[in-house]
């Protein structure tokens, strides 16, 4: 239903037709955005600008009017004056509406309460607005009303979003520069940028339950990628040594605060490298990023001051669970497990897996604990069938998880190179999942193939895009760092 001030905006457009007006047009050449306009501005200057961007602020005054035009960049006054425009333009200025685009050219000034202005002297419609942006006014007490607030609606109509908040807009350039310099950082060390399969025939990579497809041309059912890593591994087995791929995927899992069905990861793969490479490789990455974002290795984020200044803290796995729940996991029952989960009030199904409790007892006991940037090492083997077995340790694995604010953001394994073990893992997965487990990994025979022609040592990481820039930009909910997540269709 069309509301009063849509109709009102209708019935200009209508107006703007009759007179000649094409309300949408082709481009707009302009010479500046608002704020290279308004740095370069000199005094005495009287070359022409062209800007063009969004009606924001309009106050007519008889034959004056004073408003705001907003782009990407910023945002500069502007300055309508009958006698400059003639009466046929400046009736097109009473036509025009906030949320509309425009292009406006003229000279700059300042005026006398020093802000530098453009004169318009010509303007032009770009595209008339029909819909009102919710741009929020501010009453003489300063307290603004009327702004797009709501959280789901903000992420539902991410356009609008942008379009009324630039801190949104500066939000996007920063994820754009965190995903940039992971790209950059990874080009100067040799790594290759590769593309893996999304549409696959059988997942694998992640301990994840996957979101599936019809083939209609194969008549076969495909799998959206749950993780990138066993095709990287490919790539390792083929003779690319050094590799990555910083692309979606897909998890059929419920909503949360830190969990969205797509999501970014970055993970690469080195040949002759272990997990104690990747970890001093990790650390060096996230350390520079965060120093050439910010100019520090210090941020205030969530209320916690966090150190990202090498080296982080690493911990390890038994000790943390030891520590925190009083619990020695080299003995402890599946009956001591539930009993510590009992005490902090988790409710689990009867037939959770000793190696689910494991990880149930982890993240209630442990994980709030993390908060400084964290390496936690070497998992017991259940909980890691893709690595390999810690040296002097059969019961572990040499994986690390990085924490940050409570959550883990990236994981890192040596690699497992040998086929007969992977598939004894593989093997001990099935048994997992025949137990009701949904989430444990299949069997991939074409991937134990690859294995048998030979992996060279490797070492590999996996980083959480999303979750690391939750942290960066101090965002509480995954949705606030993903331009179109996932929600319930309306």
């Amino acid at each position: 239903m069309t509301s009063f001030v849509e109709a009102a905006r209708r019935d200009k457009l209508a107006e703007l037709v009759k007179r000649g007006v094409v309300p949408y047009a082709y481009r707009f050449d302009r010479t500046a955005s608002t704020r290279d306009a308004v740095a370069g501005f000199r005094e005495g200057d009287e070359t022409e600008q062209r800007l063009a961007g969004r009606l924001v602020a309009l106050r007519p005054h008889g034959k004056t009017t004073f408003g705001h035009l907003g782009d990407g960049a910023g945002r500069i006054q502007l300055y309508f004056k009958r006698d400059t425009l003639g009466e046929a333009l400046y009736e097109l200025v009473d036509l025009l509406d906030l949320g509309d685009v425009i292009g406006v050219a003229g000279p700059l000034f300042r005026t006398k309460t020093g802000e530098v202005t453009l004169r318009v002297e010509r303007v032009t419609l770009l595209a008339k607005s029909l819909r009102p942006l919710p741009l929020g006014k501010e009453d003489a007490s300063g307290v603004r009303h009327g702004e797009l607030t709501d959280p789901e609606l903000r992420a539902r109509q991410r356009y609008a979003d942008l379009a009324v908040h630039p801190e949104v807009r500066e939000l996007f350039r920063l994820r754009t520069r965190l995903v940039s310099y992971i790209r950059r950082f990874l080009d100067a060390r040799g790594y290759l940028e590769v593309e893996t399969p999304v549409l696959q025939p059988l997942y694998g990579g992640a301990s994840a339950r996957p979101f599936k497809t019809h083939y209609e041309a194969l008549d076969a059912t495909f799998y959206l990628r749950i993780a990138d890593e066993l095709y990287l591994k490919r790539c390792i087995v083929g003779g690319l040594e050094r590799v990555y791929e910083i692309g979606h995927d897909f998890r059929n899992e419920g909503l949360s605060r830190f969990h969205n069905p797509e999501f970014t990861m970055a993970e690469w793969y080195e040949a002759y490298a272990d997990y104690e490479d990747m970890l001093a490789l990790t650390e060096q990455m996230v350390a520079g990023m965060v120093e050439e974002l910010f100019g520090t290795t210090t941020l205030e984020r969530h209320g916690a001051t966090l150190s990202f200044a090498p080296p982080f803290a690493r911990r390890d796995f038994y000790t943390l669970v030891r520590d925190t729940a009083g619990l020695d996991l080299t003995r402890a029952s599946e009956a001591d497990l539930r009993a510590a989960l009992t005490r902090r009030a988790v409710a689990l199904p009867d037939q959770l897996s000793s190696a689910k409790l494991v990880d149930e007892v982890f993240k209630t006991y442990v994980e709030s604990t993390l908060v400084q940037p964290t390496f936690v090492l070497d998992y017991p083997v259940a909980l890691s069938p893709l690595a390999k077995l810690k040296r002097g340790d059969p019961t572990r694995v040499e994986r690390w998880e990085l924490f940050l604010l409570k959550r883990e953001i990236a994981n890192a394994f040596s690699e497992l190179t040998d086929p007969e073990e992977q598939r004894r893992r593989f093997a001990a997965q099935a048994g997992l999942r025949a137990a009701g487990d949904e989430d444990a990994q299949l069997l991939d025979e074409d991937f134990l193939r690859a294995l048998e022609y030979g992996m060279p040592p490797t070492g590999g990481v996996g980083l959480g895009v999303d979750r690391l820039l939750m942290v960066l930009a101090d965002q509480a909910n995954i949705r606030d760092v993903i331009l179109f997540p996932m929600l319930r269709p309306e």
